[in-house]
């Protein structure tokens, strides 16, 4: 991407950019004193320090980019430092807003693929999570293992970092249900997850030499996923599921009628009516579903005991750790199973 591409990509021009700044050091100085007075603890030399270390650091970025061009990658680490300021006066808004500007400049200076936004992008995240701005954190998430997934090749230990930071950001989406989705929504991103988690081991344990200790964060992710999708269709109404069979045939219904003739004849017409098999079809689409995952879920704890039995690197703790989610992903496994067959969830 050349720096004219950069520039559109971002809807930025540098005399836009300067009057943002401007903008922005305003709203940065009100913000500053509206916390100095809903502090009545903090010393007025305390507050006078505040002031005086924001106008600095301000002072600072306007030279830098009066010297270096509004861009320039030194501006990156000025930008996140100012941030990491705010963040730790417990002004998360601001925070962001500085961290936003790094990752920009950092985008538009070292491409859209670069390493120096990783940091930046940790930083945005944890801030995004004190505001639980849950939205924010799913894009950036997902925009930190996108840009990861592009930097490492599959067997570089940070790829599987990467992956492993992301599939547990979205676990705890689909448990927690932080973006508030409805029930297809959520069932959706729970079986984006189960794949999510299936495509990574795979691809690792195909091109690797990765061993299962290894992999076992990214195993019991998925065993979790693919429960928690099991427990969602388990919930879900059979009438949900599309049947296994058409939901209407046609069936010929025949009377005896006068024809223009004045003659009695008999009259048949074909009639769409509904299936009678499809409403058991449809229950039977949901076993098969929940059939699926359960045996996911099997397979995953399959692997979880070859790793607790003959892994020699785990420690005694670690052990006890692993076995006891093994039972608990068992116990609920056959619960849920034993509901279904049941069928009072539906």
């Amino acid at each position: 991407m050349n720096s004219i591409e950069s520039t559109n990509y971002f809807g930025i021009s540098r005399q836009i950019v300067m009057t943002i700044l401007a903008c922005w050091m305003s709203l940065a100085s009100a913000n500053a004193d509206e916390q100095a007075a809903a502090e009545p603890e903090l010393s007025e030399a305390a507050a006078l320090e505040r002031s005086q270390e924001i106008g600095v650091r301000q002072r600072a970025i306007e030279e830098m980019q009066s010297e270096f061009g509004v861009y320039n990658p030194v501006l990156v680490e000025a930008y996140a430092d100012f941030g990491k300021y705010y963040y730790d006066l417990g002004d998360y808004t601001s925070a962001v807003e500085l961290y936003d500007s790094a990752l920009q400049i950092a985008r538009i200076s070292n491409g859209l693929y670069s390493e120096q936004q990783l940091p930046v992008l940790d930083q945005l995240i944890d801030s995004n999570k004190q505001l639980n701005d849950w939205q924010a954190v799913d894009k950036i998430e997902h925009l930190r293992y996108h840009i990861g997934s592009r930097l490492y090749k599959v067997d570089d230990d940070r790829f599987l970092a990467a992956a492993t930071q992301y599939g547990d950001w979205k676990l705890r989406v689909v448990r927690e249900n932080l973006l508030e989705l409805n029930s297809r929504g959520l069932s959706s991103e729970t079986e984006d997850l189960s794949r999510f988690y299936g495509r990574v081991i795979a691809d690792i344990e195909l091109q690797t030499d990765t061993t299962q200790e290894e992999l076992l964060q990214m195993i019991y992710g998925k065993s979790l996923a693919d429960l928690a999708l099991t427990r969602i269709i388990a919930a879900t109404p059979y009438t949900a599921f599309q049947g296994t069979v058409s939901q209407y045939v046609y069936e010929t219904r025949c009377q005896n009628v006068v024809n223009s003739q004045g003659q009695l004849v008999r009259q048949c017409i074909n009639v769409q009516v509904e299936n009678p098999r499809y409403r058991q079809s449809q229950q039977d689409a949901k076993d098969i579903a929940i059939g699926q995952y359960a045996r996911e879920v099997t397979r995953s704890i399959d692997k979880l005991q070859a790793i607790a039995t003959q892994s020699q690197s785990l420690t005694i703790e670690q052990r006890q750790a692993l076995e006891s989610h093994i039972g608990e992903l068992q116990t609920e496994s056959t619960l849920l199973l034993r509901s279904a067959r049941r069928r009072v969830l539906f």
